[in-house]
């Protein structure tokens, strides 16, 4: 995702950024015009410096009326600055704090946008610092930086017109000796941005491997591994130490350089104006005024030195949150969506190929599916069975539009998928994953991702309608008992039972069950096939099996194997077929039998 870097990669960043956050850019004139103002006004105190040494220091007296006056000017001109710059800084901080607060929201809501294949490629801990870590740059940026920037950038043009306009000899002086600065700055400038994007990809990778160490704290203390991640962790943290410190050490020579070239540009002015003197048309007050204007002009290059450093790390952290942006939502939105019809809703697969790498799936050792033909009829129940591979999930992920064909077309009533808006294929369908996720908050929040304005009465009803209202009894505070984190407090059977409860909360006509009586005890897999055969009444149901018992209460079974439809039928005739499908049944029962 990292893009070359080249001279202009700051500017086009940056025009992005702005282009989808409109906030940033606005009543940016406004602000524009009060750093104008605050800064012209700060110029006029050099000018009554001049003024105050050339008119009011006379020979042998002092005219302090006109000192005074000079003075009061000055004043006057302090606060017009105070003033104007305070509230330009305002302005700013507001439009930068909406503007993040857009990026933020359209990151947040891209990511869940993005496709299963966008997901399985990066980490997850990697998109979290997405949203955290990269766009706290941003905010520290314009919290100073980009105020310091706009104002610094406004004194020096003012400067360098006023400076001119005072002596231009003095002034072509100040540029020469300075410009070799802008050269420097340069070079610097590019390490910097390198430094900064190696930094932000290293502490993205740290995140990553972090969140995953946490994510899989019960295997790693089963296995007792901990050890070997803590290690992989600990050279995380020391090549993002190191990328770091190296990002510090190049943006360390930026003051220095800063500070020499002002002193030899202050020399350089002093000396050539002593030359000029009197005698070339240059007082003494002159000479006086133009140091001090010499004096702002480098000033803000000092300022400008340590801004550089923090805008190439904004930079850095606002090009990886625009390739997130950048990423292709998937599968994409129709252009005209199709309604769907009323009722009960059958599902085709035409002649579909599926590969979940990048070509195009002509070659058959990348297809996961392979010429998968299959109709089924609205309100039927099928189960789909075969070996680890065979195909059954993408199966249903197709079916889901989690992800589309390679090679062919899935239709849900009739009406292709591709063609059917996602507000309403989610009010239509439902799926049951394998591992339910479960929210660290209450069963009734978590029902309630399904249909916020549930009451309790509703949610009470479906625990009746599924037949586990005594279940719900048993929990220690109802509907209140907290489910701990990832639904961690309860059994893997008590959270696919919630998941089955906030399923039938959306009514669906389409139901997709993801091994949905797997790792369970056979108390909690009759109660939740019971819980199924409720839910799957009258409605068009898609189960993956691997437990057979599925197989045998489905109307019909469709066995996949090596991506292909090998064998269809219902439960009773394939048994009696004597085919795969009888041999994995009978090898299956002859393990369960082995198991009592």
């Amino acid at each position: 995702m990292t893009e070359p870097i080249d001279r202009f990669v700051s500017a086009r960043v940056i025009s992005r950024g702005v282009a989808v956050a409109p906030a940033f850019r606005k009543g940016l004139w406004g602000t524009l015009m009060l750093a104008f103002i605050g800064t012209g006004a700060r110029l006029v105190i050099p000018i009554l410096i001049q003024q105050t040494i050339d008119k009011a220091l006379v020979p042998d007296r002092v005219d302090l009326s006109l000192a005074f006056t000079f003075c009061a000017i000055g004043a006057s001109c302090v606060l017009v600055s105070s003033v104007a710059l305070r509230k330009a800084t305002l302005r700013l901080g507001w439009r930068a704090e909406d503007g993040l607060y857009t990026l933020r929201v359209k990151l947040f809501d891209h990511i869940h946008k993005l496709s299963l294949a966008s997901h399985n490629d990066e980490k997850r801990g990697a998109l979290v610092s997405r949203v955290t870590s990269d766009i706290e740059t941003l905010t520290q940026f314009f919290t100073w930086g980009g105020l310091t920037l706009l104002l610094d950038g406004f004194q020096m043009l003012a400067v360098a017109i006023v400076m001119v306009a005072y002596d231009w000899r003095l002034a072509v002086v100040a540029f020469v000796v300075s410009a070799p600065l802008v050269f420097v700055l340069r070079v610097v400038q590019s390490r910097l941005i390198t430094a900064h994007n190696i930094s932000r990809e290293r502490n993205a990778h740290l995140l990553g491997n972090v969140s995953e160490m946490l994510s899989g704290f019960d295997t790693l203390r089963a296995y007792d591994s901990a050890a070997h991640v803590i290690e992989r962790v600990e050279k995380d943290v020391d090549d993002r130490a190191r990328s770091n410190i190296r990002a510090g050490f190049i943006g360390a020579f930026l003051f220095p350089s800063g500070e020499v070239f002002a002193v030899f540009t202050v020399v350089a002015v002093v000396t050539t104006g002593l030359l000029i003197g009197p005698a070339g048309g240059l007082t003494s007050g002159a000479l006086v005024g133009f140091v001090f204007l010499t004096y702002r002009f480098l000033e803000p290059i000092a300022e400008f030195t340590e801004v550089i450093d923090q805008t190439q790390n904004a930079v850095s952290g606002l090009r990886r949150v625009l390739s997130v942006l950048d990423t292709p939502v998937g599968p994409p939105a129709p252009l005209n969506p199709l309604p769907l019809p009323n009722g009960v809703l059958s599902i085709d697969l035409d002649r579909v190929s599926f590969a979940y790498s990048a070509r195009d799936g002509d070659d058959e050792d990348d297809l996961v599916l392979n010429d998968v033909s299959l109709h089924i009829q609205g309100g039927q129940h099928v189960a789909l069975v075969g070996p680890s591979g065979s195909g059954k999930t993408t199966v249903a992920r197709l079916i889901a539009r989690l992800v589309d064909p390679t090679i062919g077309t899935v239709s849900i009533g009739g009406v292709p998928l591709t063609q059917v808006g996602n507000e309403v294929l989610r009010s239509r369908m439902v799926v049951v994953p394998q591992e339910p996720f479960l929210f660290a908050q209450t069963v009734r929040e978590n029902l309630m991702f399904a249909l916020p304005d549930a009451s309790d009465d509703l949610l009470l009803a479906s625990f009746k309608d599924l037949d586990l209202l005594d279940w719900l009894e048993t929990m220690p505070f109802g509907l209140d008992t907290h489910v701990g984190q990832r639904g961690g407090s309860l059994s893997a059977g008590e959270r696919q039972l919630i998941a089955l409860v906030r399923a039938s909360l959306v009514k669906p006509d389409v139901l997709i069950l993801d091994e949905a009586t797997s790792a369970v005890d056979a108390a909690t897999e009759v109660r939740i096939s019971r819980a199924l055969q409720r839910l799957a009444e009258g409605r068009t149901t898609v189960s993956i099996a691997h437990r057979l018992s599925t197989a045998a209460r489905a109307q019909r079974v469709v066995l996949l194997r090596d991506g292909r439809v090998v064998e269809d039928g219902s439960h009773q005739d394939l048994l009696k077929n004597d085919g795969e499908y009888a041999k994995l049944y009978a090898t299956w029962v002859s393990a369960t039998e082995g198991q009592r």
